[in-house]
C-alpha cells in the first residue's frame, strides 16, 4: 500500500468511511461467492486468492506473466493438460468479473457516505454562496440561457449489458440496506447471468441499453435538481430555459458506422418518445395514490388514459403534446394550492419540471457524419444531375460555396446506387419527421466530423436544401467538429469565413445567433499527445470566443471529453471551473460514454452530484469566483512552450516505424472489433492498420489494458525536464500554483499514471524489435512521475486524494489476475502464429483474451 500524504480530519474521516463501507464489506461479501453456481466454484475461489498473491510476488521477482502462470500451475494445481489450464483461467475470469460487479455495487451503495451531497460544488453550496455574495440578480441573468448538456454516446467502453446493469442497481440498494439475504440472491443471479455478448449489438441495441440510464437515472436526478433550483430560486430560474439538457448519439452517430441507417434513427426517436411517455405514465399513476382530491382525480385520470393510449394504442401515437400535459398539470397545481392547502404540491411540481425538461423527445438525438461522405455525395450529385455545376469537384472552395447557395431544387435519393449516399439524404429528411413527432428538440443538431474548411459546413447546408428543407426553415444547428491539432489551429479561419457569408449568417439568425462548435479530445490526443491536445483546445476556445464576439455571435463549445483521462476526462467539473473569463461559458456541453456513464452517472445519487458539480462550475466561474483563472501572456507562452516540447516528443514516438506494430503486438488491440462490445468497426476504413483510421477508443483502451496509459502522460515529463534544464522551473511551479487549468491537466495525468503497472510488460524490454520502444515509454513514465511529484511535493502519486487512490488500488488488485491471464493468452497466440502452428487451442486463447478485456475495462470504472 502506498504511503498516504498528510490529510485533514475530513479527508481522514472519509477514508475511514470508505474502508469500512467498501473495503471491509468487499471482504465480507466476497466470501458469499463460494455459494455461487459455478463449476467447481469453491476451489476456484480459493485458488484465485492464492493466484493473486502469486502474481504480486511474481512481479516483485520480475517474472513474466507466462512464468507466473506456469509456476502457479506447478505449485498449486494437479493439472497436467493445457485444456485443464485453460478451463481454470476461464473460471478465474468468470469469478473476477463478478468481483468487479460487487465492488461497483458497493461504491454505488456508499456514494452518499463518501461524497458530501451538500458540500462544495453542490447546489446547496451554490445557494449559500449566492446569499452570502448577494448575487441573485447576476444569477437570474446567468440562468436566462445557461445550461449543462450531457450527451450520451455509443462509444463501446462499457461492457455491462442492461441485465447486468439492473442487477448492479438492485445489488447496490440491498448493500445500502445491509440486506445479506438479498445480496446473496443477487450474487447468485449474477452467477447465472451471462456477461459475454455472443453477437455484436446493433445500433438500436446500444440505444436501448442507454435508454435504461435515461429512465432509471437521469429522469429522476434531473427532476430533483430542477425542483430544488425552482424552489430555492423561484425568481431567478426561468421557465423558458432548461438548465439541464440531454443529448443522444446511438442511432444518430453514423461517423464510420455503416450499420446506422435513417430507419435506425427514426426507430430510436420512437423509442425515446415511448420511453419518456412511459416515465410520465408511471409518475401519474404514483400521483393518483396521493392526489385523491376533488377536482384533481378526474383530470389526472384523463391524463393517465391519454398517456396509456399513446403507449399502447397505435392510432394515438402523436395525439398528445407537451403543452397539453403541462396545461393539465398546471391546472391541477392551481387546484391543489387554492382548494387543498398545497398538500403534496412538491410531487406535482416535480413532474412539471420533468415535462418542461424532457418534453416528448426525452433527449435530443444528434446526427453525426464524416465530412468526406458529404463531399463525395455532393460531387456525385454534381456529376449525375443538373442541380450543381458538373465541374464542381474542380472548383475552388469559394466557388463551391457559391454553387451550393444557388441550389433551387431537391434531389431524388432513389436515383443513387450507393446506399450510403441514399441514406444520407434520407437521414436529413428523417430529421423533419422526428421534429414533427417529438418536437424540434427531438433532433436539431447535425455534427460534421473532421471539419477542416468552411466548405465542409456549407456542403451540409447544401444537402439540407437538396433534401427539401426551405432556407428560412432549417431548424437545425450545423455543428463543425475540429479534432486534429492542425484543424484546431485552423478553426478560427474556418469560422471567420462562415460568419462573413451572408446566407450562413441568415441561418444563424434563425438559430438565435448562436453557433455550436464541437472540439474533440479523442483524435486530438491520438494526433498530438496529451498536453498539446488539451492546450490546442484551450487556445481554440480562446480565439473562437474572441472571433465570435467580434461578429456578435454567441458561441457554444461542445467538448468531446468522454471516458478515460487520456481522452480528456478526469475531474470534469474542475476542468470547466478552470476556464478563463476570455472563454465563452454560455453553456457546458460534453459527451459522456462507456464506463463514465456508469461510474459518474450510474445511480441517481451519482448523477445528481456530478450534474450539480457541473452546474456549480459554470455558474460560480461566471458570477461568484474571486479567483481569476484567465492566463497571463507569460503563462500562455510557458504553456505553449511546454506543449511544443511535449508534441515533438510524442510525434517522434508515434512516427517510430514499430510504434503501431508494438501496440498491436503487445495489447488486445486487434480483438476490439471481435469483442462484440459495440456496433461499429474499430477502424474508420478497411485495409491496413494505420493511426489515422484507428478509432480513439481501441487506441486508448489498448494502452490502458497494457497498463501503460501512454496517451495520458507521454511528453509531459520531457516538457517539464526541458523547462528545468532551461532554468524555468520556478515559472512552472508558479504556473502550477496559480493556474487551475494547468493543475487540472497534471491531476488527470497523475491519475492516468497511477493506473500504470509496467512490471506486467517488463518482459518486452528484451524483445529484439519492441524492447527499445518499451524502454522509451517506461523512461518517460518515470520522468513524468519524478517531475509531477516534485511539483506536488508528495512522495507518491495521488497522495493528496487518498479515497480515489484507495479505490484505484483495490480495483487494481481485482484486475491483476485478469491482466496476467490476458498477457499469457496473447503470448500463447503469438507463439502459435510465429511458429505457424494451427493449434486447436488458439481460438480458446483468443476468447480468453477478449473475456479478460471485459473485467479489466469494467474495473477501470473510475477512470473519469
Amino acid at each position: 500500500m502506498q504511503k498516504l500524504a498528510f490529510m485533514d480530519g475530513s479527508t481522514n474521516s472519509t477514508l475511514q468511511i470508505y474502508n469500512r463501507q467498501i473495503g471491509l464489506k468487499f471482504q465480507l461479501y466476497n466470501s458469499l461467492f463460494t455459494a455461487l453456481p459455478f463449476h467447481r466454484v469453491e476451489k476456484t475461489g480459493v485458488l484465485l486468492s492464492i493466484f493473486l498473491l502469486h502474481c504480486e510476488e511474481g512481479y516483485n521477482k520480475k517474472l513474466s506473466p507466462t512464468e507466473i502462470i506456469n509456476t502457479f500451475i506447478n505449485q498449486y494445481t494437479p493439472y497436467n493438460t493445457e485444456q485443464e489450464l485453460i478451463d481454470l483461467m476461464f473460471r478465474f475470469v468468470q469469478y473476477a468479473e463478478r468481483q468487479v460487479v460487487l465492488f461497483d455495487a458497493l461504491e454505488d451503495a456508499a456514494y452518499r457516505d463518501i461524497n458530501d451531497m451538500t458540500g462544495v460544488g453542490t447546489l446547496k453550496h451554490l445557494q449559500s454562496e449566492i446569499l452570502h455574495t448577494q448575487t441573485q440578480p447576476q444569477l437570474a441573468e446567468k440562468l436566462k440561457d445557461f445550461s449543462v448538456r450531457l450527451v450520451l454516446t455509443a462509444h463501446p467502453t462499457q461492457f455491462y449489458s442492461s441485465e447486468v446493469l439492473g442487477i448492479i442497481n438492485d445489488l447496490s440498494k440491498a448493500l445500502a440496506n445491509d440486506n445479506t439475504a438479498q445480496v446473496n440472491s443477487y450474487l447468485q443471479q449474477l452467477g447465472k447471468t451471462s456477461f459475454y455478448k455472443n453477437e455484436k449489438p446493433t445500433p438500436y441495441d446500444e440505444a436501448v441499453n442507454l435508454i435504461w440510464f435515461l429512465e432509471n437515472v437521469f429522469y429522476q436526478a434531473a427532476g430533483h435538481i430542477l425542483t430544488y433550483l425552482k424552489s430555492e430560486f423561484p425568481n431567478e430560474v426561468s421557465d423558458k430555459n432548461s438548465i439541464i439538457r440531454l443529448g443522444f448519439w446511438p442511432g444518430g452517430d453514423r461517423d464510420g458506422n455503416p450499420f446506422v441507417k435513417a430507419k435506425t434513427t427514426l426507430k430510436v426517436s420512437e423509442a425515446l418518445r415511448g420511453s419518456i411517455i412511459k416515465s410520465y405514465y408511471r409518475d401519474v399513476r404514483k400521483l393518483k395514490r396521493r392526489l385523491t382530491f376533488k377536482g384533481v382525480v378526474s383530470p389526472l385520470g384523463a391524463l393517465e388514459e391519454k398517456l396509456y393510449n399513446n403507449l399502447f394504442l397505435p392510432g394515438h401515437k402523436i395525439d398528445i403534446t407537451q403543452d397539453e400535459i403541462l396545461s393539465t398539470l398546471h391546472d391541477i397545481r392551481k387546484t391543489i394550492i387554492e382548494r387543498h392547502n398545497s398538500l403534496f404540491l412538491n410531487l406535482i411540481e416535480n413532474l412539471i419540471r420533468k415535462v418542461e425538461l424532457f418534453g416528448l423527445f426525452f433527449t435530443t438525438l444528434d446526427i453525426r457524419q464524416d465530412s468526406s461522405v458529404h463531399a463525395e455525395l455532393i460531387e456525385t450529385i454534381a456529376e449525375q444531375t443538373n442541380l450543381l455545376p458538373d465541374n464542381y469537384k474542380e472548383l475552388s472552395d469559394q466557388e463551391k460555396i457559391s454553387a451550393l447557395l444557388n441550389i433551387k431544387d431537391k434531389v431524388d435519393a432513389e436515383q443513387f446506387e450507393n446506399e450510403l449516399f441514399k441514406d444520407t439524404i434520407e437521414t436529413i429528411r428523417a430529421i423533419k419527421t422526428i421534429q414533427k413527432c417529438n418536437g424540434e428538440q427531438g433532433s436539431n443538431r447535425y455534427i460534421i466530423s473532421h471539419t477542416t474548411k468552411a466548405v465542409d459546413v456549407m456542403e451540409v447546408y447544401g444537402l439540407f436544401l437538396l433534401s427539401g428543407w426551405k432556407r428560412d426553415k432549417i431548424t437545425v444547428d450545423i455543428v463543425p467538429l475540429f479534432e486534429s491539432i492542425e484543424d484546431l489551429r485552423n478553426a478560427p479561419d474556418v469560422m471567420r469565413t462562415l460568419y462573413e457569408n451572408k446566407e450562413y449568417r441568415s441561418h444563424l439568425k434563425l438559430r438565435n445567433n448562436t453557433q455550436t462548435i464541437m472540439l474533440g479530445f479523442s483524435d486530438g490526443t491520438k494526433d498530438g499527445g496529451y498536453l498539446m491536445a488539451n492546450w490546442s483546445i484551450y487556445k481554440a476556445k480562446e480565439e473562437l470566443s474572441k472571433l465570435s464576439k467580434e461578429y456578435d455571435i454567441e458561441v457554444v463549445f461542445f467538448d468531446g471529453r468522454g471516458g478515460p483521462t487520456a481522452r480528456g476526462g478526469g475531474r470534469t467539473h474542475q476542468f470547466y471551473a478552470s476556464m478563463g473569463r476570455n472563454i465563452s461559458n454560455k453553456e457546458i456541453q460534453l459527451t459522456i460514454q462507456g464506463q463514465t456513464i456508469s461510474s459518474n452517472f450510474g445511480t441517481i445519487d451519482a448523477a445528481q452530484y456530478n450534474m450539480e458539480q457541473l452546474i456549480h462550475a459554470g455558474i460560480s466561474n461566471a458570477i461568484i469566483s474571486t479567483r481569476d483563472t484567465t492566463l497571463t501572456d507569460s503563462e500562455e507562452n510557458l504553456l505553449q512552450t511546454l506543449s511544443n516540447v511535449s508534441y515533438e516528443a510524442y510525434n517522434t514516438l508515434k512516427t517510430h516505424p514499430y510504434f503501431l506494430e508494438y501496440l498491436n503486438y503487445a495489447s488486445p488491440l486487434r480483438y476490439y472489433a471481435e469483442a462484440n462490445i459495440g456496433s461499429r468497426p474499430s477502424k474508420r476504413k478497411a485495409g491496413k492498420l494505420n493511426l489515422n483510421d484507428l478509432r480513439a477508443v481501441p487506441y486508448v483502451g489498448s494502452w490502458s489494458q497494457l497498463k501503460q496509459n501512454l496517451p495520458g502522460y507521454y511528453g509531459v515529463g520531457v516538457a517539464l525536464e526541458a523547462m528545468d534544464k532551461a532554468g524555468k522551473w520556478e515559472d512552472v511551479e508558479q504556473l502550477y500554483k496559480r493556474s487551475l487549468f494547468f493543475k487540472t491537466l497534471l491531476d488527470n495525468c497523475e491519475m492516468a499514471m497511477t493506473k500504470c503497472f509496467f512490471p506486467l510488460t517488463a518482459f518486452l524490454a528484451d524483445h529484439p524489435n519492441y524492447g527499445e520502444l518499451w524502454k522509451v515509454i517506461y523512461e518517460e513514465f518515470e520522468r513524468t512521475r519524478h517531475y509531477i511529484l516534485r511539483l506536488t511535493g508528495c512522495g507518491e502519486l495521488m497522495e493528496g486524494k487518498p479515497v480515489n487512490l484507495q479505490s484505484i488500488q483495490m480495483r487494481q488488485r481485482i484486475e491483476l489476475p485478469l491482466l496476467t491471464i490476458q498477457q499469457y493468452g496473447l503470448t500463447k497466440i503469438r507463439e502459435m502464429e510465429e511458429q505457424d502452428v494451427q493449434a486447436d487451442n488458439k481460438k480458446s486463447y483468443e476468447k480468453l483474451v477478449m473475456r479478460c478485456s471485459f473485467g479489466i475495462i469494467n474495473a477501470e470504472r473510475n477512470s473519469a
